[in-house]
């Protein structure tokens, strides 16, 4: 979960400062006498918005690593070490992707994979995640973390981050545009621009943002189950990516757990924003396959 909120975090914040740099600098050339240039709008809203993307793409495993205090490992530092180093290694040449890097990070059970590129990306596991769990649990949370690397799961979810970001750019500028008209509906001199503009504009590039950042983190809840599948499938067998997610449920491995008949129930604000599935849907999608 941690490195989609901090690619989404950073997503956000990036696009917000492009658009006040850009409204600083006067590049926004879709403003005109006339009114708004659409065509010239839709170039600017792609370009801010793949824009801010796939830079949050470039930053994810720099920042991924700050943030969270990983340190990069390479197997010679102790047996454990050596282990987790030859896990990914044997997981990713599987999976027919390059050798990422590996990390530890203080926390607890918790595991990530990032990074721009398939080859050259980062897979950290957490030392709550070592201490908690068996040797083949954390196998089958390794391998969730390399078959996300091995789907391209980061690139997906910057397309994604990228159409959403061009829709709010786009669309705040409309109807920043349209709200200024209203307001100077009977100011002769209205040569361009006002305060109505820039504030309905950065409210709903903030406002738009939430309500994207809710569609990418659907699509992030489904990239789970393909990795989960994927993991099952680099083990070999599905029953230790079960019990990986039993155990991080606080649930006895191996056993389907009694709430999964509440789901319907399950809701809330929340939940919209989550990156993850609930366990026990993963849990569920897991056990039919069979």
């Amino acid at each position: 979960m941690k490195r989609i909120l901090l690619f989404v975090a950073t997503n956000l914040a990036i696009v917000l400062v492009l658009g006040i740099v850009a409204n600083l600098l006067g590049v926004n050339r879709f403003l005109t006498a006339n009114g708004l240039n659409l065509g010239a709008l839709l170039g600017f809203a792609l370009i801010m918005g793949f824009g801010g993307a796939f830079i949050s793409l470039l930053l994810s495993k720099p920042i991924a690593k700050w943030s969270s205090g990983v340190e990069v490992i390479t197997g010679a530092e102790s047996d454990e070490h050596r282990w987790i180093v030859d896990t990914v290694h044997r997981f990713a040449d599987k999976a027919g992707i390059g050798m990422p890097e590996v990390g530890i990070f203080e926390g607890e059970p918790n595991a990530f994979a990032t990074g721009a590129f398939k080859n050259s990306a980062l897979v950290a596991v957490s030392s709550g995640l070592l201490s908690g769990m068996t040797r083949e649990e954390v196998e089958a949370v390794i391998g969730h973390e390399v078959a996300h690397i091995a789907n391209g799961d980061m690139v997906t979810m910057t397309l994604i981050q990228g159409v959403m970001n061009t829709f709010v750019v786009f669309l705040s500028r409309v109807i920043g545009y349209a709200v200024d008209s209203f307001l100077r509906r009977n100011d002769e001199e209205n040569t361009g621009p006002g305060i109505g503009y820039w504030v309905t504009t950065i409210v709903l590039d903030i406002a738009l943002g939430f309500l994207a950042a809710i569609i990418v983190a659907w699509f992030s809840r489904q990239r789970e189950f393909r990795a989960d599948s994927g993991a099952a499938q680099l083990m070999g067998q599905r029953q230790p990516m079960i019990n990986a997610l039993a155990r991080l449920g606080g649930m006895v491995p191996g056993q389907l757990p009694q709430g999964l008949q509440a789901l319907g129930i399950t809701s809330g604000v929340g939940k919209l924003f989550s990156t993850h599935p609930p366990i026990e849907e993963r849990i569920a999608a897991l056990q039919q396959r069979g």
